[in-house]
Parts: C-alpha cells; structure tokens; sequence
C-alpha cells in the first residue's frame, strides 16, 4: 500500500489541472490589466473611448470634486449596477450602460477601492476594464499644478 502524506496529495493532485476541479473555478480571474497614469487616462478622456467610472461615495465627489467626464457609481454599487439593464441603468446613472466589451476605468481617492471595482468588474466578464491607481489625489494634484504654470 502507498503511502500518502499531505505533500503527495497536493502533488497529485496539482498535476490534474484545472478541468478536474469542481466549483467554480472558471470565474478565477485571469486577466492581465495595467494601472493608467495621469498622462494616459488624460488622453484617454480627451479621446472619448472610455467610461471612466468613479467609485467613491457621492458625499466625497460633492465635497472634494471629481475627474471631468466620470461616472459616480459607488463601490457598494459596482457590482450591481454592471449586471443592470441598459434601461435601468441609464435611469439610475444618466449614462448608457456600459458592454462588456467596452473600455473602462475605474477611480476613487487612491487606487483602493477603484481596485476592488476593477476586480468586480474583470469577474463580470468586463475584460477591458482598468483603474487610476492615483485617483482624485493625483489627479487633483496633477490639475492644480497645470492650471498654476497656465496649461
């Protein structure tokens, strides 16, 4: 009899592969995404190709402002708010819903919670998708700094 110790199980079993295990294995996310900077999400904006979606709460946009041309949709809302229909959605956020095809960026602060919202969104199917990491903060910074040297 063969004796088997934790280290042989996992062996064994490592070497089944994917298609042997059950659960839902194939959601794992296994797209490659890379985090925009300043420059490339301003060229991005201007460009018109994308939906930039801000993920903070609607408190910390009126207080603090926002990144011309985004999207408030609260990280709490992420998730449901990309499996809506086009109709429900374009009433809730006044914008046409986004396809799973089309690009997107996520924001908030500082790269966190757009993160998380990147993660949802990669699982849902939105393989296209990628986050400001820099968030407001950069890009308040970034803003600030252009108006004063008159860009």
């Amino acid at each position: 009899m063969e004796r088997t110790t934790d280290s042989t199980r996992v062996g064994k079993s490592s070497r089944k592969g994917l298609n042997s295990i059950k659960g839902n294995w194939h959601n794992f996310c296994t797209a490659v995404y890379k985090d925009v900077t300043y420059k490339e999400l301003k060229n991005l904006l201007n460009s018109k190709k994308i939906m930039l979606i801000d993920v903070r709460n609607t408190c910390e946009i009126i207080e603090c402002g926002k990144i011309p041309g985004s999207v408030n949709i609260p990280l709490n809302e992420v998730g449901e708010a990309l499996q809506m229909n086009p109709e429900d959605f374009k009433e809730k956020y006044n914008e046409i819903k986004p396809s799973k095809s089309d690009s997107l960026i996520f924001s908030c602060a500082a790269g966190l919670r757009s993160k998380k919202a990147l993660d949802t969104a990669i699982s849902l199917g939105f393989t296209r998708s990628q986050h400001y990491a820099g968030g407001w903060k950069e890009w308040s910074t970034y803003e600030h700094s252009e108006k004063k040297q008159g860009n």
